[in-house]
């Protein structure tokens, strides 16, 4: 995919058919008429078009400086931007405007403001001031900060980030004016995700700036990340989730027997999107457009029930904002169909669980992809230079790109045979990967070719086939202009994986600029200094490059050989976190202090184990007051029936049988119950590493056991008898 404007003008371009009003008809579509992408996309987006059309001529070229080079922005013009953006929002409806932040819970947070300001004459007026633009202060006390504050501190500040637009959020009685922030404490401390990744754009934007003036590249002012995640989803009936209390209390089941038929048939995936899905996806993305968000793909997903959004390229900033945006949407607008949304990684055992793959690349103010090999990337020195700097960081930086995705929800794919192993490598393509052995060797003489494929029919034609095939098993690919990294978890902000991007691809080009610049002073030409940095670099982190199927045992020994880190868990990859070399790499890059990195691992363990109490607790309450209840009702029928046929002389060898199975599983699935709550009894510890280890050694293993029995338990008891609803209907029901 191209990262140019151009995608963004065909998208605005297109028509689809929207059914975007709660006026439905049988089937749950709703009855509207056709959607005018270009006349609605961005409407509720204080966008750059916008503010050219609103602001004074000085005041919108500094603040475009801002945005799109980076610089510094110009305090004197926020008037003149809170009164163009104020005014704006109320001609949209808007009564109250919003610092819209991102807290370490993963989640967004908002207060919300009133525009209306009493006046002397006793009426209102409507008032929105620069000062109100630029800073706000919501209450710090009740979010997670991993000890950057005391608990009595309550003081924090939220502060406009104008390279993200505003927006409006829409509601059937109103609408408010939402303002995308940083969020930090009283005395300055990051605690936020947006934070971090507006410093590790920073980074990353001296660094390849460097890099380019080397290669003699004139009239760039500012180099980008850009991404585009695409979020996979569950959409269920609504009546099915309010009857599951571990679907209300943790997103997914925690008991549930798989049925006989789920994703083996291949079916679902890419089938054609049922009536009421596909009126929710129209509505859906109708919103999307209209706050700017360009979303591109939609299908079905390999599970029942599971589809997947894909947008376009955005930078990494605002492409992380938009992420949030897309998930709120999701969940918005699937209740107005009768659906629910679940977007945990893995909502329903034994089937595909769902991720987000972080789509990341480099872009310049001009709109040059530096990951855009071209027809030969041989001959593309600067592709090669800016690919190896990304490979290198990657093999440097495993343990980091681990903690990154870690959390007790990602846990359930990891390492398994639907996402990417906890082992990460690189897949390059069979040409690029061609091309790097010859550079390790020595030099670069050609690339493979892709050429025509053909398909036997003379009315198909000739298609252009890539140099390499696509690995769906890899964690971390390059796929034609960009890398794909594919370990995150459905659920979680996109902005800390890509933080670390960010900052260890930018720690690379630093190292190697540093390298070409010593190397040119002393006389040798740009080809040959490259060259020799390339076979070096390549060299040295070679060993991350793997092109085969991640999935099979034999790829775990020779990883195992090659030294790279095989972290199964959020524990184990959080051990990692500050390790020395993150610690300095955060700390050299200004992205994160010592203390603010410390404070995140001591927010995400407590997440972990806060996480895992819950299930465990809900899977206490469940087994105790609906499952029990039930599986003793059906024995008790059982047992009346076998009396009842003992008194008439019939044979009742069958149903004798069955109950004593029935009270076999009862007694098992009781004794597994009475473990669990002797663990759930148990905290481990005074801190938050020994409580999460003790949920991860003790109450996960007794919650699987419960689990099990339960789950025998509905393959076996009377159908109108068990209280919660079951995959069949969850799954098959649309």
């Amino acid at each position: 995919m191209s990262h140019s404007s151009t995608d963004y003008n065909l998208l605005a371009a297109t028509k689809f058919t929207s059914n975007g009003n709660n006026n439905k008809n049988g089937n749950g579509a709703a009855k509207n008429g056709p959607m005018d992408i270009e006349k609605i996309f961005g409407e509720n987006a204080f966008d750059l078009d916008e503010m050219q059309s609103r602001l004074p001529k000085d005041a919108y070229e500094s603040i475009l400086a801002t945005i799109e080079k980076g610089e510094p922005i110009d305090l004197d013009i926020a008037d003149s931007v809170a009164l163009a953006m104020k005014e704006w929002a109320v001609e949209r409806g808007a009564t109250h405007f919003t610092h819209w932040f991102q807290p370490l819970t993963g989640s967004t947070a908002e207060k919300h403001d009133s525009f209306v300001t009493p006046n002397k004459g006793g009426g209102a007026i409507a008032k929105f001031s620069g000062k109100d633009l630029v800073q706000g202060e919501p209450d710090a006390s009740s979010f997670p900060s991993g000890g950057l504050r005391a608990t009595f501190e309550a003081r924090g500040y939220t502060a406009w980030d104008p390279t993200s637009p505003a927006f409006i959020i829409e509601n059937m009685n109103g609408a408010y004016l939402a303002i995308p922030t940083a969020f930090a404490s009283w005395n300055g401390e990051a605690l936020d995700h947006k934070t971090p990744l507006l410093r590790s754009n920073a980074a990353l934007n001296k660094q390849a700036l460097r890099v380019l003036q080397l290669f003699g590249v004139e009239g760039v002012y500012a180099v980008t990340s850009t991404v585009g995640a695409e979020q996979e989803y569950f959409l269920i009936d609504e009546e099915y989730y309010f009857r599951r209390p571990d679907l209300q209390m943790t997103g997914r089941t925690l008991i549930g027997a798989k049925p006989p038929k789920g994703q083996e048939l291949d079916d679902h995936y890419f089938g054609s999107i049922p009536d009421r899905v596909l009126s929710c996806m129209l509505d859906t993305e109708k919103e999307l457009y209209r706050l700017g968000i360009p979303v591109k793909t939609r299908h079905n997903e390999v599970a029942p029930s599971q589809y997947e959004l894909a947008p376009l390229f955005e930078n990494t900033n605002v492409a992380c904002d938009h992420q949030q945006l897309v998930m709120i949407t999701l969940q918005r607008i699937a209740r107005k169909y009768g659906l629910v949304c679940l977007l945990h990684e893995k909502p329903f055992a034994g089937i595909n669980g769902s991720g987000k793959h972080n789509n990341w690349s480099m872009s310049t103010d001009a709109g040059m992809n530096l990951l855009e090999p071209g027809d030969n990337p041989h001959d593309n020195m600067q592709f090669l230079f800016f690919c190896a700097a990304v490979v290198s960081a990657v093999h440097r930086h495993q343990d980091l790109l681990l903690v990154s995705v870690a959390y007790a929800g990602n846990d359930h794919r990891l390492g398994a045979n639907e996402a990417p192993p906890a082992i990460i490598s690189v897949f390059l393509g069979e040409q690029l990967e061609d091309i790097f052995t010859q550079l390790v060797e020595g030099s670069v003489k050609e690339s493979k070719q892709g050429g025509l494929l053909g398909l036997g029919s003379s009315v198909l034609p000739n298609l252009p086939r890539h140099a390499s095939d696509r690995n769906r098993t890899s964690p971390f690919a390059f796929t034609g202009n960009k890398f794909e990294f594919r370990s995150l978890g459905s659920s979680q902000s996109i902005s800390f994986p890509n933080t670390v991007l960010n900052t260890i691809v930018a720690e690379s080009l630093d190292e190697m600029a540093t390298q070409l610049e010593t190397r040119l002073e002393t006389g040798e030409t740009l080809e040959q200094a490259v060259g020799e940095i390339l076979s070096k670099v390549i060299g040295d982190a070679i060993d991350i490059v793997f092109g085969g199927d991640n999935y099979t045992d034999e790829w775990y020994a020779e990883a195992e050989k090659r030294g790279l880190l095989n972290l199964r868990s959020t524990l184990d990859s959080l051990h990692h976190m500050l390790d020395e070399k993150n610690i300095k790499l955060f700390e050299k890059y200004a992205v994160l202090s010592e203390a603010e990195l410390r404070s995140r691992k001591e927010i995400w363990v407590e997440q972990y184990f806060l996480r895992i109490n819950i299930e465990g607790e809900t899977t206490e309450s469940i087994a105790r007051r609906m499952i029990m209840p039930a599986a003793v009702r059906y024995l008790k029928q059982l047992t009346d029936a076998a009396n009842a046929g003992k008194d008439l002389d019939l044979d009742v060898d069958g149903i004798t049988d069955t109950a004593k199975r029935v009270a076999d599983y009862i007694n098992r699935f009781q004794k597994a119950v009475g473990n669990l709550i002797d663990q759930n009894k148990e905290l481990g510890g005074e801190t938050a590493h020994e409580k999460a280890e003790h949920m991860r050694t003790n109450v996960i293993p007794a919650m699987k056991e419960v689990r099990a029995m339960a789950d025998r338990l509905e393959r076996i008891t009377a159908h109108d008898l068990w209280p919660l609803p079951t995959y069949k209907q969850m799954l098959f029901v649309k």
